[in-house]
C-alpha cells in the first residue's frame, strides 16, 4: 500500500489561548460552524462542524499542568486523506497566528489507521520502530520525561512475546500486547503510554504514534505524519521486519537514519523537506557513514 492511501488523524496540544479561540482560528481555515458542545464535561470541548461536515474538535488536556484549565487547548482533528495535508498545514499556522504556543508538557499524537492491518502486519510496525528507536528518540529530540511516562519505549518484553509467537491475527497480537485476552479496552488503559501505541487498535481502531514534542511549525508537522504514514506503508508491504534493534552511533546516526527514510520511501523531492525535518537534530554526516573521509574534505578546502 502507497503511505498517500492510508488516513489518518491527529493530536496537538497547545496552551495560552482558550480553546474557543483556537476553534475561531481553525473554522477561519476550514470553514463551517463552531459550538461549545455539551460534554464530556472533562473536556470542555469546542466543536467546529467543517464545510465538509467533518467535525474538528479542541478539548481540555489535564497533562497541560503549566497553564491554567481555560488555556489548555488540544486541537483534534477528524479522519484526513493525504490529500488534506495542505489544509492542514493552514490550520496550524491559522492556530499560531491566534497566539497558541506549545512548551515542555505538550505533545503531538498521530493516528493511523489500522483497519488494513491483520496480526503480522500490525506486529509490524512496532518490529521496525524497536530495532530503530535509539535513532528516532534522538532525530526526534525526545525529552527523558516523556519516555518515562507518556511515551515509553517498545518493551523488549513484547519484541520476545512477538518474535517467539509470530502472531497472524488481531485478537493473537492482543493477548501478546496485554498479556491476556483483552475484550473491552478502555480509554486510560496503561499500556497505551508508549511511543507505538498497539491499544488504540482494539480502543479506536487506529496505530497511535506518540513520539513527538509538540510544535506549530507547519512543515515539522507534515514530516511527522509523512513519517508515520511510511512506516505504516512499509509494514502493510513488508512480508517481515526485523526487530534486531540498532546501536546509535554518533559517527554514522545521520546517515544511518537517512537511510531508513530512503527505506521507507521518503525518496525525491517531495519528501525533501520532511528529510530536512527528521534528520535536523542528527549528529554525522547524511553522505558518509563514517564521516566525511579526510582526502576528500582536504580536496575540497
Amino acid at each position: 500500500m502507497d503511505l498517500r492511501q492510508i488516513r489518518f488523524g491527529i493530536e496537538v496540544e497547545t496552551v495560552q489561548r482558550s480553546r474557543r479561540e483556537v476553534a475561531c482560528a481553525i473554522q477561519s481555515v476550514v470553514g463551517g460552524t463552531v459550538t461549545h458542545a455539551a460534554g464530556p464535561a472533562c473536556y470542555d470541548p469546542w466543536e467546529v462542524t467543517d464545510l465538509r461536515g467533518r467535525v474538528w474538535k479542541v478539548m481540555a488536556d489535564a497533562s497541560l499542568v503549566n497553564v491554567p484549565r481555560n488555556l489548555q487547548a488540544e486541537v483534534v482533528s477528524p479522519v484526513l486523506q493525504y490529500d488534506d495535508l495542505d489544509q492542514l498545514q493552514e490550520v496550524v499556522r491559522a492556530v499560531r497566528r491566534a497566539g497558541a504556543t506549545v512548551d515542555s508538557t505538550c505533545g503531538i499524537h498521530i493516528h493511523v489507521d489500522a483497519a488494513p492491518f491483520d496480526g503480522r502486519r500490525l506486529a509490524n510496525p512496532a518490529k521496525q520502530v524497536y530495532k530503530q528507536e535509539p535513532l528516532i528518540l534522538h532525530a526526534l529530540g525526545v525529552s527523558q520525561s516523556r519516555q518515562a511516562r507518556y511515551t515509553r519505549p517498545v518493551e523488549d518484553e513484547l519484541i520476545r512475546r512477538i518474535e517467539a509467537s509470530r502472531p497472524t491475527t488481531t485478537d493473537e497480537l492482543n493477548r501478546l500486547w496485554y498479556g491476556y485476552h483483552n475484550t473491552n479496552p478502555t480509554h486510560y488503559d496503561s499500556t497505551r503510554y508508549h511511543g507505538v501505541n498497539l491499544h488504540n487498535v482494539w480502543f479506536r481502531g487506529t496505530v497511535e504514534f506518540r513520539y513527538f514534542e509538540s510544535t506549530l511549525h507547519a512543515g515539522k508537522i507534515k514530516a511527522y505524519i509523512q513519517f508515520c504514514l511510511a512506516i505504516a506503508a512499509k509494514a502493510l508491504t513488508a512480508r517481515a521486519a526485523s526487530s534486531k534493534k540498532r546501536a546509535f552511533s554518533a559517527t554514522s546516526a545521520k546517515y544511518d537514519f537517512r537511510c531508513w527514510l530512503l527505506r521507507l520511501g521518503l525518496i525525491g523531492d517531495e519528501f525533501k523537506t520532511a528529510r530536512l525535518h527528521l534528520m535536523a537534530n542528527m549528529p554525522g554526516s547524511a553522505a558518509w557513514k563514517n564521516g566525511r573521509p579526510e582526502a576528500v574534505a582536504a580536496a575540497n578546502a
